[in-house]
């Protein structure tokens, strides 16, 4: 089995086919989702989501690229939102979509940067690990995590250079691959997953975005981690079955959940 720890199942882009999609994903061997959460407005389509289909974990957090349209009040609403979802069924499994992002011209880098270290702050009072959001913001990013100790987490879609890598690594993090590493051209993060120990290295989608090779720019979906994870196999030279243990492995170690949880 494999687990796809950053899927945002509850976009608009599966509206018309969702149970198609989830099923599809469950038949090729990936057996639990990550859905991480963007802003406060879709807390619920997140819940939602996790509530209807087994084997999908819920993340809860504030893109930095939503953080232009939302006041402070966006702080109190996660942490109220958070204690009330650990009383309920559906535990969170991480705070996120959270980070940085200096890659889209015209956002306030400032504000960017206060939700951010606001947000570690409230993971570290929940004891819960952080999906990170990082575009041309590595650096800052982990001058943010030094500042605001965390229990680790994942650097979806990871982009940055060996030296990078190994600090996240120091920081307790996993690293995220997916759609990029795919690419023939793209041959830094494909050194990157060559090199980088296993143990290291979680898989994602980000469904519907980041499109593997394969799908020619089209809608990404879950079941394509199994054709991800067979790539990562072919570039270390291991077969599948080692690829799929050792991630999803980490994912589970990483996200405090057992093989038993749902469909994992």
């Amino acid at each position: 089995m494999l687990i796809d720890t950053h899927c945002h199942l509850d976009a608009a882009e599966f509206a018309e086919d969702r149970d198609e999609v989830v099923n599809a994903a469950a038949e090729a061997g990936v057996a639990a989702l990550v859905v991480p959460a963007v802003s406060p407005e879709n807390f619920p389509a997140v819940r939602q989501c996790c509530e209807r289909y087994a084997g999908s974990y819920p993340a809860y957090g504030i893109h930095p690229l939503y953080t232009e349209s939302i006041d402070e009040t966006g702080f109190p609403q996660l942490r109220d939102w958070l204690r009330k979802e650990f009383a309920g069924r559906h535990h969170p499994v991480a705070v996120g979509e959270i980070g940085l992002d200096f890659f889209v011209p015209g956002f306030d880098a400032g504000k960017q940067e206060s939700f951010f270290v606001e947000q570690l702050k409230i993971a570290r009072d929940f004891d819960l690990p952080v999906l990170l959001h990082v575009r041309r913001a590595v650096d800052q990013v982990l001058k943010c995590l030094r500042r605001i100790g965390v229990r680790g987490g994942i650097a979806h879609a990871f982009n940055g250079s060996r030296q990078q890598a190994d600090e996240f690594l120091r920081l307790g993090f996993k690293l995220g691959f997916g759609g990029a590493m795919t690419f023939p051209r793209a041959t830094r993060i494909r050194e990157l997953a060559i090199s980088l120990p296993l143990e290291s290295i979680v898989l994602e989608t980000d469904a519907p975005d980041i499109p593997p090779v394969w799908l020619d720019g089209g809608r990404n979906a879950p079941r394509e981690l199994v054709r991800v994870a067979g790539v990562l196999a072919e570039l270390r030279g291991l077969s599948f079955r080692d690829v799929e243990q050792a991630t999803t492995g980490n994912a589970l170690s990483l996200l405090g959940l057992e093989r038993s949880s749902g469909s994992a």
